[in-house]
């Protein structure tokens, strides 16, 4: 009961309200958990869209939008500013995943569905206005780092980047290349050593991005570390009962470009960040962000 009355504190009784645009894809999801199966939603997107509005963020998603909502996604587009290509719900994007405890999972299917058709064209001519756009994992590394370049066109002044295993395997060298054109990079700690081979190396990369340039790398129930040129903060991780760890480092994620939109120093959004991802993993998918009841 603690970390609810805790997490609302943080939240919901925020003054302020910074735009955040997060572009990215809203799927429908099958999670396998403690020998149950549950029919949620999910996408990287939609998760860190709709923790940065639960953070006190005003929230535009670029994403593909059924023309047909059932009752969650319903419940998502209510808190949301919502807009991109219409699809039907069959042509969703949709995974499958099974979570075996311990931050361990596996991606049992993934079909991007009308990502495809999700493409620069869908962006605001003007990106200025928002304090942040952030750039949730895409299929490819390629489409996110031609998203990044036409958000910069488009006049946005900060702007955020994912990532995820697959395209860091698959392509590194462009992965490296949105960390180093982005102003603030997530990832977790298999992905960094994908990337970086060894963690050691993290802070001597850092370095040579630009002197306002931030890192955030997660940990799992070991929390996470804010990487700001030389200086590394580690940030505790906060207790949680798990139960659908889905979602998580998206989570921290959008609450932490909540926090850096209304002028919270990186530590302090990391912080609070690290206290919502851990109410969120005690429900099944996003539920929590929703303001729905434990599953």
């Amino acid at each position: 009961m603690r970390g609810w009355c805790r997490a609302s504190s943080l939240y919901h009784h925020s003054v302020e309200h910074p735009s955040i645009l997060v572009v990215g894809c809203v799927s429908l999801d099958r999670i396998h958990v403690g020998g149950q199966s549950h029919d949620t939603i999910g996408g990287a997107g939609l998760h860190t869209a709709l923790a940065a509005r639960f953070a006190g963020a005003h929230v535009a998603l670029v994403a593909p939008r059924p023309r047909t909502l059932t009752p969650l996604l319903q419940a998502a587009a209510k808190r949301l500013a919502w807009f991109g290509p219409t699809t039907d719900l069959a042509h969703m994007p949709r995974l499958e995943i099974a979570h075996h405890g311990d931050g361990k999972a596996t991606l049992l299917g993934a079909d991007w569905g009308a990502e495809a058709w999700l493409t620069e064209s869908h962006l605001p001519d003007d990106l200025s206005r928002f304090a942040i756009v952030h750039i949730a994992a895409l299929s490819s590394a390629r489409k996110m780092l031609e998203f990044l370049h036409a958000c910069r066109a488009r006049g946005a002044t900060r702007i955020s980047a994912g990532t995820y295993y697959k395209i860091v395997r698959d392509e590194p060298a462009t992965v490296r290349a949105i960390f180093e054109q982005a102003d603030l990079f997530f990832m977790n700690e298999n992905e960094a050593k994908g990337l970086w081979g060894d963690l050691r190396v993290v802070g001597r990369v850092a370095k040579r991005t630009r002197e306002d340039a931030l890192l955030f790398i997660t940990f799992d129930r070991r929390g996470a570390v804010v990487i700001a040129g030389e200086q590394a903060t580690p940030i505790p991780a906060e207790p949680a009962q798990e139960r659908d760890p889905t979602g998580a480092g998206d989570t921290f994620c959008g609450a932490t470009l909540a926090g850096l939109a209304r002028g919270e120093d990186p530590f302090t959004a990391a912080q609070n960040a690290a206290v919502l991802a851990a109410r969120a993993i005690e429900h099944i998918g996003p539920a929590y962000l929703l303001g729905l009841p434990l599953l």
